[in-house]
């Protein structure tokens, strides 16, 4: 059976056996609720900004408030740990980052979702789990199973995907055309047009992350997946170092080198800003960007923006990230919680929100013929979502530690010329290997 495959004909029964509801608990499923308020860490950024303008909706039809904490991501981690540690925290629903997961589960944060999935008096018989995108419900959701992170035996469901992403190129058709450019297929061809377009038209050949810490071992995952490489190997060694690891720092010093200026500065909002703005020709990174690009108020290159697949390494591979919701251990109104985040993630408000510029995270939004009209960027992504790796980043307990404290020093090093891409990842091994120990994997 092949994965995807496996993932969607078993996610009806991560709960075990199936469920069914009256029509009378449907009616009802909210009257219990009514007047409680539900407090929801959000962070800055598109698809949430387009989930307040649908929000006020969920409130009129349930009687259920919804009051919102609203930080930057870089913000939000140390802010929800601090509420999760109390006896009873402030957050009944926290948006989380995927790479957070297994950590908040490893310390017994977050609920396990069976148990509000089988109360009858909660769960919508409509819900249907398996419309959910399959590689964004096991890569936000799922924690345990194989590595800890992905689908299979013992893994259980402790968030929803929302605020999802997978990688794809968005390119200025117009400046393509004019100097009669090709849509790079390969990185051969890739590599060739970052310095074809940064002579021919003078701005930033890609806009791409830069900055110390996550942000620049993003955009350097990007490009090592599909040039053949990885974190660890089967072992849990680090392997980052390799040839398939320095040539995509290499490739990635190449992108600073052609970019817009400050590049190396650059996290995810300067880097959509860059593109949005005209100051690249070129964005390699998030779907979440599609509902900005057309957006007059917020883009300057409306109507100048085609899509293509991540461009072809050793294999064809995108990422797989982004944003989920789920229900700390300690909130006060984890019921109600539920209710909100089954309610934002249902077929109805999926549409909802993609309408407004959010990005969707079922199969069935993607699908849907008058938002396919209005978004036709959907037909490359629904081709993307098939190389979509899950294992695009190790999502094990200590990852942000080494992320943000390892690999984001060293990687940064590189891209400011500081140090080369080969002396950059030969010193991390150390101290990543150190991390990996005091976790307790034996290497």
């Amino acid at each position: 059976m092949q994965r995807r495959d496996f993932i969607q004909t078993s996610a009806a029964t991560v709960f075990g056996a199936g469920f069914s509801l009256s029509g009378a608990h449907a009616q009802n499923r909210y009257a219990k609720y009514a007047g409680q308020t539900v407090t929801l860490s959000i962070p800055s950024h598109p698809h949430y900004d387009a989930m307040l303008k649908i929000l006020p909706e969920f409130t009129k039809e349930t009687g259920i408030k919804v009051e919102t904490d609203r930080l930057a991501i870089g913000r939000m981690k140390d802010k929800q740990l601090l509420e999760m540690s109390k006896p009873k925290g402030d957050y009944d629903l926290c948006c989380y980052v995927v790479m957070w997961k297994t950590e908040y589960v490893s310390k017994n944060l977050v609920h396990e979702l069976e148990p509000f999935f089988k109360n009858a008096a909660l769960a919508d018989p409509a819900y249907d789990l398996k419309d959910i995108i399959p590689i964004y419900l096991e890569n936000l959701g799922l924690v345990g199973g194989p590595k800890g992170y992905l689908a299979g035996p013992g893994a259980k469901l402790y968030g929803l995907p929302y605020g999802a992403e997978t990688s794809v190129l968005a390119y200025r058709n117009d400046i393509f055309a004019k100097h009669n450019l090709k849509v790079p297929e390969n990185y051969t061809q890739f590599r060739e047009l970052l310095h074809t377009l940064k002579d021919k038209e003078g701005i930033g050949a890609l806009a791409s992350r830069g900055q110390a810490g996550h942000q620049a071992v993003h955009a350097w995952l990007l490009h090592l997946n599909p040039l053949g490489g990885s974190v660890f190997d089967a072992q849990w060694r680090p392997r980052f170092n390799d040839k398939a690891g320095i040539d995509a720092l290499k490739f990635l010093q190449e992108v600073v080198a052609t970019g817009p200026a400050g590049i190396a500065g650059y996290g995810q909002g300067e880097s959509n800003t860059a593109f949005l703005q005209g100051q690249a020709a070129m964005y390699l990174d998030s779907t979440s960007l599609a509902g900005l690009v057309n957006d007059p108020s917020k883009s300057k290159v409306a109507g100048k923006v085609s899509w293509a697949l991540h461009p072809m390494g050793a294999r064809r591979a995108s990422q797989s990230g982004g944003l989920g919701l789920t229900i700390p251990k300690n909130a006060k109104n984890a019921d109600a919680a539920f209710l909100l985040m089954q309610w934002l993630t249902s077929k109805q408000q999926d549409k909802a929100v993609t309408r407004v510029g959010g990005a969707p995270v079922r199969n069935s939004t993607m699908s849907d013929v008058d938002l396919v009209r209005q978004y036709p960027e959907f037909i490359t992504f629904k081709e993307a979502l098939k190389y979509s790796n899950p294992d695009w980043r190790p999502i094990i307990a200590v990852w942000d530690k080494i992320n943000v404290q390892a690999l984001g020093v060293g990687i940064s090093e590189a891209l400011t010329g500081k140090k080369t891409a080969e002396a950059a990842l030969n010193d991390l091994v150390a101290p990543v290997t150190q991390i990996m120990r005091e976790a307790g994997y034996k290497v």
